[in-house]
């Protein structure tokens, strides 16, 4: 169906930022790409459907049926007909203000009615007639993202090319659209290219893998080999992702970043951050070698095990009711109402009730909706509950407002937060030493030893202190933002969704960094995230809520390894490639 042979991407006459990319897709077939950020997956998906930035332009071959796509400013007949793309984020692809049956309506072909829009959406799991009366904007993320795929099958292209299409979802909706994207191609026999850094989503979507670094292809192998890695990078890539069935000693990310494809042509792109590189290997660029059903670009991959070694299960730590209570949340309500002519109210918080230890780690775990986050800013005072009651090292925070200044100083000093987002949470005007200064100006007057201490401590090198956030990658601001928290030593850290948004390689490094902080300065840990796996490396308890409430907690062994909540269930079956162990590790509870 598609064959692409040494695709390339330059910007200017001779930068290039991908180079001598080549694979074929089958009727049926899907094929994986994966990396990190920066290693050429979304532009060679761009430059097959002629969508590059301004300044970029493509080289080489696709041959989509016969018909090449490189090249065409506007491939007339191919876009949407042929081949069609599903992007990460809907709204990149939706207006909010044009309701999703005229997004259909202007993608289907000829004169479609209502009928037909209908049939469409009920391909992709909408039913409800009314959707189709909505904007994006009063719809969940999945069901956004329901939408975009009807619009971009609305002219049955042969290929789909999905661009991280669940990167930002939940892990049930995760699966519920994987497992829409595969039920469409095998009724469709449809070709598909899935884009994604998650290993674990890749291994059981996909028939095969490509592995891309640096703007050039390291690997190719079938999903099923994949546990017999034949180059450096894939190694290490497996060894990043965190483990559900145990609780790993130590989390291996990859040291360093990936370099500039143009800085790398002429050796092996892999070989700085490898432990098995020899001066050989940046002697030349290593081409790809066919071994057999799969390939390796890696010029010692017949002397090297990259066999990954067994590990041993971290022992969980004690559990609450040996510790002192520094957090109390007791039946915690929110309720948000709408002021106009149609008041409407939204339950967020129905009477959640959890208790965090000094040094332990909590995890609260949900789907988007769940009320996890709402919690989370009830506790750090961006909003007042509507009912209950908040204590934290002894002093009522249900209201912030109410606070006496002393009693507010001293909530700021014991508890800190860290958002997803780390683009957001730091000012890009300021240097990393200037918002770690500040920081500690919170709790004395600061030396500049200090802020090369807490840059040590989230692995940061000391020059990082002269540097704007701008230069800096996604990894590496939210190792700043954790420092800065730290700075004033807080006593509780409240880390909402703090590596949702990185790649596999620096969430394995940032998730050491909180163990750390937990584990050898006593800081306490509420953990606000839908990734189990990563609440499995970090959380010694977990609560998970649904619809405002908490519907099961207990130890994280207990609640992954043997659920009781139905909700709970559900949830651990949506993990890609988890399977349940045998004997339970803990004991969990449903609340009555």
């Amino acid at each position: 169906m598609l064959d692409v042979r040494d695709l390339t991407v330059h910007i200017g006459q001779t930068r290039p930022l991908v180079r001598g990319v080549s694979f074929h897709v089958g009727a049926g077939e899907t094929v994986g790409l994966v990396g990190e950020s920066g290693s050429g997956k979304s532009l060679t998906a761009r430059a097959l459907v002629s969508l590059l930035p301004n300044g970029l332009r493509a080289g080489g071959s696709a041959l989509l049926h016969g018909r090449e796509l490189v090249g065409r400013d506007h491939p007339a007949g191919v876009r949407g007909h042929q081949v069609a793309l599903l992007m990460q984020d809907p709204f990149t692809m939706l207006n909010p203000l044009t309701k999703v049956s005229t997004h259909i309506l202007e993608s289907l072909p000829g004169a479609a009615g209502r009928t037909e829009v209908a049939r469409r959406l009920a391909e992709v799991g909408i039913d409800d007639p009314a959707v189709a009366g909505r904007y994006p904007f009063q719809l969940s993320g999945g069901m956004r993202q329901r939408v975009a795929l009807a619009a971009a099958l609305a002219k049955d292209p042969g290929l789909l090319i999905a661009d991280e299409p669940t990167t930002a979802l939940d892990m049930t909706t995760q699966h519920e659209v994987l497992a829409l994207l595969r039920r469409i191609q095998v009724e469709r026999g449809m070709g598909l290219v899935l884009i994604t850094h998650d290993l674990r989503v890749a291994r059981e979507t996909c028939d095969r893998l490509l592995v891309m670094y640096a703007g050039t292809l390291v690997e190719s192998v079938s999903s099923a080999a994949l546990d017999t890695p034949a180059h450096p990078y894939t190694a290490g890539l497996l060894r990043s992702v965190p483990s559900i069935t145990h609780r790993q000693p130590v989390l291996l990310g990859i040291p360093g970043s990936v370099p500039a494809a143009a800085d790398v042509t002429d050796r092996c792109p892999f070989a700085d951050r490898c432990a098995w590189a020899e001066p050989a290997c940046t002697a030349h660029a290593p081409e790809l070698v066919d071994l057999g059903g799969r390939a390796t670009a890696c010029r010692r991959h017949h002397e090297i095990d990259l066999t990954p070694a067994p590990e041993t299960p971290q022992t969980p730590p004690e559990t609450s009711d040996q510790r002192d209570i520094l957090l109390d949340v007791h039946d915690l309500t929110k309720v948000y109402r709408s002021v106009g002519f149609r008041r409407t109210a939204h339950t967020a918080l129905a009477g959640v009730s959890l208790q965090v230890g000094e040094g332990e780690s909590v995890a609260v775990v949900g789907e988007s909706g769940s009320g996890k986050t709402t919690l989370a800013r009830a506790v750090l005072g961006l909003t007042d509950p509507t009912g209950g009651r908040i204590t934290l090292d002894g002093i009522d925070l249900t209201s912030y407002r109410r606070l006496r200044a002393g009693d507010r100083a001293q909530a700021r000093r014991v508890v800190q937060c860290v958002f997803q987002d780390p683009y957001s949470s730091l000012n890009p005007a300021h240097t990393v030493g200037y918002a770690l200064r500040e920081a500690l100006r919170q709790r004395g007057e600061p030396v500049q030893s200090e802020v090369d201490d807490l840059l040590s401590l989230v692995g940061l090198p000391g020059d990082c202190a002269g540097t704007y956030p701008e230069a800096l990658s996604g990894g590496q601001r939210q190792r700043v933002a954790i420092a800065r928290a730290l700075a004033v030593r807080p006593r509780l850290l409240v880390c909402d969704e703090p590596v949702a948004a990185l790649d596999v390689s620096v969430q394995a490094q940032i998730l050491e960094v909180l163990r750390t902080a937990n584990r050898d300065l006593g800081i306490a840990l509420l953990f606000i995230t839908h990734d189990l796996a990563v609440a499995r490396q970090v959380t010694d308890r977990m609560v998970v809520m649904r619809h405002g409430l908490v519907v099961e907690h207990g130890t994280t062994a207990g609640v992954l390894d043997d659920p009781v909540h139905p909700y709970t269930v559900r949830l651990v079956e949506s993990i890609p490639g988890a399977h349940r162990p045998r004997e339970n590790q803990g004991e969990a509870h449903v609340p009555q």
